[in-house]
């Protein structure tokens, strides 16, 4: 398989519209994902400056999708936090998408606590393991200790 050479605007462009129509991505990965590719940085920029005006590379969409899937997939505010942080998106516009998305934290806590688990811990060391998977998963100890303690919940 040879990989096409990304040396003129148009190349990247296309490139780059290839990996938008997969799925929404940030400005930072999708420069990563250029320059692996190959893409020159002053074609890249060109490329994603005009993206940008014509809507079609949104880092408040890419934000809203991000948060929307991984909250889907069980995880909490605090772990999606770090995981945009670590893919290069600044912290305001973290906190926004996280304000804005609608998403009940504390219901999402119990649905994947359910799915994993579906008894409350009857000893220190269930509650001890019930809560790491839930802290691994980016909830917050006063949400955790809260479910655990059984204290909200709705059987």
């Amino acid at each position: 398989m040879t990989t096409a050479v990304l040396d003129t605007l148009v190349a990247v462009r296309r490139t780059a519209m290839d990996l938008l129509a997969r799925r929404e991505h940030g400005r930072v990965e999708l420069t990563r994902k250029l320059r692996q590719r190959g893409a020159l940085p002053e074609l890249i920029e060109t490329a994603l400056d005009r993206l940008t005006e014509e809507g079609l590379l949104s880092e408040s969409r890419y934000l809203e999708s991000f948060v929307s899937y991984r909250a889907r997939s069980g995880y909490g505010p605090l772990r999606i936090r770090e995981e945009l942080s670590q893919r290069g998106l600044q912290r305001s516009d973290i906190e926004l998408a996280l304000r804005e998305c609608g998403i009940d934290w504390q219901e999402q806590l119990k649905d994947t606590w359910r799915r994993k688990f579906s008894e409350l811990p009857i000893d220190a060391r269930e509650r001890a393991k019930q809560g790491r998977f839930l802290a691994y998963r980016g909830y917050s100890m006063d949400m955790i200790s809260r479910l655990l303690s059984g204290r909200g919940m709705d059987y």
